[in-house]
């Protein structure tokens, strides 16, 4: 595993881990390395320092960090990223790929409202927009870490 210092477009830093460096590099072209605050795919490799290890006991120069789960948020953004997730998945349906089906009926009255989330295309997402069905995008990929 390789852990990756990543920016996005819009200078939001973060990290990620991958399988190897052309795992990242795969994933990278594919479009399927997202900005973790934003959402943006458009991310590249930031400035890093290696690891290196010295001459110092581990334990005299760890981080407090370093024992903390991988999921565990970074920074505030995370946090609070992870915040609004929960509590649209305690108080919303995932209608996965049927978002845009299911956000119409309720737009038309053909079923009853309530709040929803999945996944749209991005023309989807705009055609539901041009005619007035209220959407907005959720800065999360996909429900594979649900």
């Amino acid at each position: 595993m390789i852990r990756y210092t990543l920016k996005c477009a819009n200078d939001h830093d973060f990290e990620s881990w991958f399988r190897s460096s052309d795992a990242y590099e795969t994933l990278a072209k594919a479009g399927q390395v997202t900005c973790a605050v934003c959402g943006s795919a458009q991310v590249e490799k930031a400035i890093m320092a290696p690891a290196v290890s010295g001459t110092k006991k581990k334990a005299e120069v760890a981080d407090a960090t370093d024992d903390a789960p991988l999921s565990t948020p970074s920074n505030p953004a995370e946090s609070a990223l992870r915040q609004m997730r929960e509590h649209l998945k305690k108080n919303s349906d995932y209608v996965g790929k049927e978002f845009a089906a299911e956000a119409r009926k309720m737009h038309d009255g053909e079923s009853d409202q309530r709040s929803i989330w999945g996944e749209a295309t991005p023309a989807d997402a705009k055609a539901l927009h041009d005619d007035g069905v209220t959407v907005a995008p959720i800065p999360w990929m996909s429900r594979q870490d649900d």
